[in-house]
């Protein structure tokens, strides 16, 4: 399912917006931004899960339930348009939205409304279980002017109508030939006049009948309305302005008549002066930006938590480290590298995680977006997916979300680099926040436990720790080294993961020091090269965690 920044529907996700080779660009300042969720691989899983032909009206209310959370979630999205298993929200013009870092943008979006997918599943579909995770792309489109976004939406309406009233004339056909080569070949060459007519003519059906969501989409966008809140002692009522989420199906929604009728569309985007007689969709395409990641080198995404001090405290993971969800972020990873067979490694602690894609990759064309959406939108399901199977008495309270970006290293001794500094990373946020929690422990408070701890060294850790009864190169490894997650050629179990058994076996979870070559040097197909003798990066990191 791919997620615009201003589209969510089809499987692919739009995002107005030149990448830079880091995929963590700054959007232009000024500029309407539309990011596009779309559903990846809609077909198969509307097949798997029998949705009815040509739409299920449960499944588009699902999706429109998720769009409308997205926009109650992120204050700065004033408009979003959708079918199918598309949505296009639309970011005011004077947004500041994660300092309009597109990476961060769009896979904030895509991950909130996956995870909402997956939870409000139960609602609409009470009597099917899902069973498979759902998984969106996005990708984000800066419209210099209201002209292009008005024609972007003109655009995506057109598409809606096009596609369902072929979709409704495809099915009818099938459910009479029995044949998918009759019906489209019935179908080919046909105008809108001549599908409407033997829909009329060869099955007593008028296409205008059906209902306004099916053929016009849906739009959502916050409007101000007055409430009465409470009342005088007189009885005269006392009313306040408040903010409504309007569904909306118009037949335009890029005419004037309808966009210039609402104040709070005109007001954070602007006012369409002239009707679009004709839909140009080479000029809206125009301004979406392909970027691609350079060649022949390594990618890695890394996905981070998104607030996740919060999450934490709210569903009460242990401190300083939680194991079930370190072990449900494992899970999660590890899911990931049986889904996308590009992924060499990955390495996570806390929160994160960095996906090494191997460096011949052609997944998606090494688009950015769409790797970056693809691979957050696919953990936030598995996350919430897999929630119960380590958390089984605490209740989900909120959906989570991650963020990720792409990053290109053009060696291996880089990448290595990389993957050691994470490894660092992890050893000194442990060894501190082990401190840290140990101090507040014993009646300190966070304030008192953090000056205390105020320029500290490894070593002075070590001893406070020791003066306290803790060894610390005896806590678990997975605290102290995180987890590295690749594909074992000795198809050495480790872990089972939620797959077919011939696959089981391939995926290792291991706790144990990437910064020396002997993991390498014993593992030499996960990077699938001869590697240099270890940089002087490496050798400093070394040094550090002792």
């Amino acid at each position: 399912m791919p997620l615009n920044l201003y589209s969510l529907t089809n499987p692919s996700l739009f995002i107005s917006s030149p990448a830079s080779r880091r995929s963590a660009y700054s959007l232009k300042q000024k500029l309407r931004l539309a990011a596009s969720a779309l559903h990846l691989h809609f077909v198969r899983f509307s097949e798997v899960h029998k949705f009815e032909k040509p739409r299920d009206r449960k499944a588009l209310d699902l999706m429109i339930s998720c769009a409308a959370a997205v926009m109650e979630e992120y204050a700065d999205i004033i408009f979003s348009y959708g079918y199918s298993d598309e949505f296009s929200f639309i970011l005011k013009k004077e947004s500041k939205f994660y300092q309009r870092r597109g990476s961060k943008i769009l896979s904030l979006l895509v991950s909130f409304f996956t995870s909402v997918y997956t939870i409000k599943w139960k609602d609409f579909f009470p009597h099917q279980k899902l069973l498979y995770a759902p998984s969106f792309h996005a990708q984000i489109i800066q419209c210099p002017t209201l002209e292009v976004l008005q024609t972007y939406l003109a655009w995506r309406q057109n598409d809606c109508h096009l596609n369902n009233l072929y979709d409704t004339c495809y099915w009818k056909l099938f459910e009479r030939e029995k044949s998918e080569t009759k019906a489209h070949g019935r179908l080919k060459g046909t105008q809108k006049r001549e599908k409407n007519e033997l829909l009329f003519q060869e099955f007593c059906f008028n296409y205008k009948t059906l209902h306004l969501m099916l053929r016009q989409g849906t739009c959502l966008f916050k409007t101000q309305i007055e409430e009465v809140v409470k009342y005088k002692e007189n009885g005269d009522p006392i009313k306040r302005l408040r903010k409504k989420m309007m569904e909306v199906h118009s037949d335009n929604i890029a005419g004037k008549s309808f966009w210039n009728q609402h104040s709070s569309l005109l007001s954070e985007l602007g006012r369409f002066e002239v009707d679009i007689h004709k839909i140009r969709p080479e000029y809206v395409e125009s301004f979406l930006f392909q970027d691609k990641l350079m060649l022949s080198t390594w990618i890695v995404v890394r996905i981070d938590g998104c607030h996740f001090h919060r999450f934490s405290d709210i569903h009460k993971f242990e401190k300083p480290n939680d194991e079930k969800a370190l072990k449900l972020m494992n899970a999660c990873a590890a899911a990931l590298l049986e889904e996308f067979q590009d992924i060499t490694f990955a390495y996570g602690v806390s929160d994160e995680f960095s996906f090494v894609v191997k460096k011949e990759s052609k997944f998606y064309e090494r688009q950015p977006s769409a790797i970056v959406s693809t691979m957050v939108s696919f953990f936030s399901t598995m996350y919430i997916s897999k929630w119960n199977e380590f958390f089984p008495e605490t209740e989900l309270n909120y959906p989570p979300s991650f963020d990720g970006r792409a990053v290109c290293y053009p060696s291996s001794k880089i990448l290595r680099d990389y993957l050691s500094w994470r490894q660092v990373d992890c050893h000194i946020n442990n060894q501190y926040n082990t401190c840290f929690w140990m101090l507040v422990d014993s009646v300190k408070s966070k304030r008192e436990a953090q000056n205390y701890l105020k320029g500290t060294q490894t070593q002075e850790k070590n001893d406070l720790l020791a003066r306290n009864g803790i060894d610390y190169n005896a806590l678990p490894d997975i605290f102290r080294r995180g987890s590295s997650i690749f594909r074992d050629k000795e198809n050495k179990t480790l872990m089972e993961v939620n797959c077919a058994e011939d696959s089981r076996k391939k995926i290792v979870i291991e706790h144990c020091n990437i910064i020396d070559d002997d993991f390498w040097d014993s593992h030499p197909w996960i990077l699938g090269d001869k590697l240099p003798l270890e940089s002087a990066n490496t050798r400093a990191m070394k040094r550090t965690i002792g």
